[in-house]
């Protein structure tokens, strides 16, 4: 019924790492009755973060999901990584949501990755409320952070609370638009008793009352007006108003509180019901037809077709695979056969479920803005659209960043290679960022990701979902040989150990060629000195040594070679025999023209703060880069390099640090260049120490 879908709420919280996202959805749920006792993070005894890697760590790896009633709402919390290393679970996760709760530290205001996910929530054009979490912290300042917050993301973001005190004084907070205090008791237990405002925050209410009001008249036209001509509003006028501001994105309500001390966070949950938006006030979601590009548009009703997003996949060695999805339109109920749009196949599953952190319960039926999950779709992936086969649709899938980090990973058990495989395999079907590729030239497995955490974290999850131990380290770079000079060459092969021998004669010249150009050759026998069936053995030869180069093992490229003389003998010639002759020449000849090492240089694009342009250019320099162009994009600066791979193996935690982790860029390989003299001979003794 549409009564029950305007009762719905569901929301991500989101910032940055370490703002207390999971403290804050810990204290709802107990406020809601869904726990007994206050889940902490530090203990290691939250609902919400429940992966041992998340226990270890203390910080939210995977987005985690709960529903529960607060003043006969349904309230669907998204709890959302913050840290960088994890932010494509993150916007995956914020396209099931309606609305965002934003945190900001009272301590460290506004970070790096909260702009990033506000960013991501200007995209998806979420509704959102901040909360400054932390009151009770030392060094706690309200004021100072809103201050922050607005500079970062403007005028529209309006208090409609104060903090009674802060840090160990923190008692509660003052509600500014219906002028009341709410003093909290000490402990967890969330109780609390309204009482009147403290006269020393009556002047800090009054301005922020005021701002509150002139922002939710903007809202409205006819209230402008009235606004305009009168100078105020009634406390029921501006009530009533509100809720549209919100929803409008004309304002961003800004509340606080502390998630481990539950102080303010019911006040939170009022707000969250009375200012946050049900599906109804959402616009409808597009998609488009699989059938063409014409647009649909699916109404937020229980009785509209079905259709839904799946928005993270769970991968379980045991259960198998738990496809999270959030319903647009239409109903859900166990037992069903959907279609999935995006693959173009029908998929079939029993129990639908609702998640309850790391707990699942069953439910008879689902509809628009439940969050729900179901078990062992065949097909099904996350960004994939499921809907009815009658009227199908598509919703667009997200742009999620690339892998930036890479990390070369060996088995410690000899014979796991397939299983390492297969078993990345199915934690790439959980995490969309992952990459597994085989370097054919280095032979290596490479793993790549968003950072050395979310690698570090990915092989914790293969040792225990699948019992598989790996060893990482960084890859090996894919050098090269070449020559810079020419050379004329004898290869000859001769053997005679009784009866017939081996005999194989042949001159080659050799000449580099343009970089890229590969492996060029050229019969030039005249007269038959050679018999042309021992010709191509002769280039085989050649092919299968340049292989291994003679400077350190490497492959040599960009070479030609004409085949000008040669002789044999009528019984003991062979194939084989022209072919180690040919590879002898080879040898020789690559030894004498000049041969030197190339490297892979990677195309950058690197975008950054303008406060870091200097430090970014001369770092670069350092790291033997050529900057090929900047650009200016709003307050950030584009710059595009080329940089030796060897020198950015590790430039994901450098940029990070050197950008506070303000920075972002891409790489892909760009073309090989000659090495530098002085560094070719650490690269060639390090190769012929390995390789001994």
């Amino acid at each position: 019924m549409k009564e029950d879908v305007a009762a719905v709420r569901t929301f991500a919280i989101i910032s940055h790492g370490g703002a207390g996202k999971t403290s804050i959805a810990e204290a709802m749920l107990f406020n809601a009755g869904v726990t007994t006792r206050l889940g902490k993070v530090d203990e290691g005894t939250s609902v919400m973060d429940y992966e041992p890697e998340e226990l270890k760590r203390k910080t939210t790896i995977s987005s985690a999901f709960n529903t529960f009633t607060w003043k006969k709402h349904q309230l669907t919390i998204i709890d959302t990584p913050g840290d960088f290393n994890f932010i494509a679970d993150t916007k995956t996760s914020m396209q099931g949501a309606d609305s965002v709760l934003v945190l900001a530290d009272a301590v460290d205001g506004v970070r790096v990755q909260t702009e990033k996910v506000w960013e991501f929530a200007d995209e998806f054009k979420h509704p959102r409320m901040i909360f400054v979490s932390k009151m009770d912290r030392e060094r706690a300042d309200f004021f100072k952070t809103v201050e922050d917050i607005q500079n970062n993301f403007g005028k529209s973001c309006v208090p409609l609370q104060i903090p009674i005190g802060s840090a160990e004084n923190f008692q509660g907070v003052v509600d500014i638009l219906n002028e009341k205090a709410f003093f909290f008791t000490h402990g967890d237990s969330g109780r609390f008793e309204t009482g009147e405002m403290p006269a020393e925050l009556a002047d800090q209410a009054a301005q922020y009352r005021q701002e509150l009001v002139e922002r939710v008249a903007e809202s409205n036209d006819q209230l402008l007006e009235k606004y305009l001509e009168e100078g105020e509003l009634s406390l029921e006028e501006v009530k009533s108003a509100l809720r549209g501001a919100v929803v409008s994105g004309t304002l961003v309500p800004v509340a606080c509180g502390s998630g481990t001390g539950n102080i303010g966070i019911q006040p939170l949950m009022d707000l969250i019901v009375d200012c946050m938006p049900s599906p109804l006030d959402c616009e409808p979601r597009k998609g488009r037809s699989p059938r063409g590009d014409a647009e649909i548009v699916r109404q937020p009703l229980p009785e509209a077709p079905f259709s839904a997003l799946v928005i993270k996949t769970i991968s379980d060695p045991y259960a198998g695979r738990l496809s999270v999805l959030r319903i647009f339109s239409g109903t859900l109920s166990p037992d069903s056969t959907v279609y999935n749009a995006t693959k173009e196949t029908k998929e079939r599953f029993g129990q639908l479920l609702r998640l309850k952190g790391k707990a699942q319960e069953p439910v008879q039926t689902a509809g628009p803005g439940d969050i729900v999950a179901v078990a062992k779709l065949k097909e099904t992936t996350t960004q994939d659209t499921l809907c009815s086969e009658k009227e199908p649709i598509i919703y667009p899938a997200v742009d999620l960043p690339p892998a930036i980090y890479s990390l070369a990973v060996e088995p410690k058990s000899k014979g796991d290679e397939e299983k390492i495989f297969s078993s990345l395999s199915r934690l790439m079907e959980e995490d969309l960022t992952l990459k597994l590729d085989r370097n054919e030239e280095t032979k290596e497995m490479i793993l790549s990701g968003m950072g050395e955490i979310h690698i570090e974290a990915t092989v914790d999850k293969l040792r225990r979902k699948f019992g598989v131990e790996v060893n990482l380290r960084l890859p090996r770079v894919g050098y090269k040989e070449t020559i810079k000079g020419k050379a004329r060459i004898q290869g000859k092969y001769k053997k005679q150990s009784g009866g017939r021998g081996q005999y194989g004669d042949c001159w080659i010249e050799m000449e580099p060629l343009q970089r890229g150009e590969g492996f060029q050759f050229v019969d030039k026998i005249v007269g038959g000195v050679i018999p042309k069936q021992y010709i191509p053995a002769v280039e085989k030869g050649i092919a299968e040594a340049s292989v291994e180069g003679a400077l350190a093992g490497f492959p040599v490229v960009d070479f030609k070679v004409d085949l000008v003389d040669g002789s044999f003998h009528p019984v003991d010639s062979s194939e084989m025999a022209f072919k180690i002759a040919g590879s002898m020449a080879f040898k020789k000849a690559v030894l004498e023209a000049k041969p030197v090492l190339l490297e892979p240089i990677m195309f950058m694009e690197i975008t950054v703060p303008d406060d870091c342009m200097g430090d970014i250019i001369g770092d670069l320099n350092s790291r033997r880069g050529r900057v090929l162009g900047m650009e200016s994009k709003g307050k950030k600066q584009i710059v595009r390099a080329n940089v030796p791979l060897a020198e950015v193996l590790k430039y994901a935690p450098d940029l990070r640090s050197m950008t506070a982790g303000r920075g972002m860029f891409t790489m892909k390989f760009s073309h090989y260049e000659e090495v530098p003299g002085q560094l070719q001979e650490k690269i060639i003794e390090a190769a012929r120490e390995e390789a001994k």
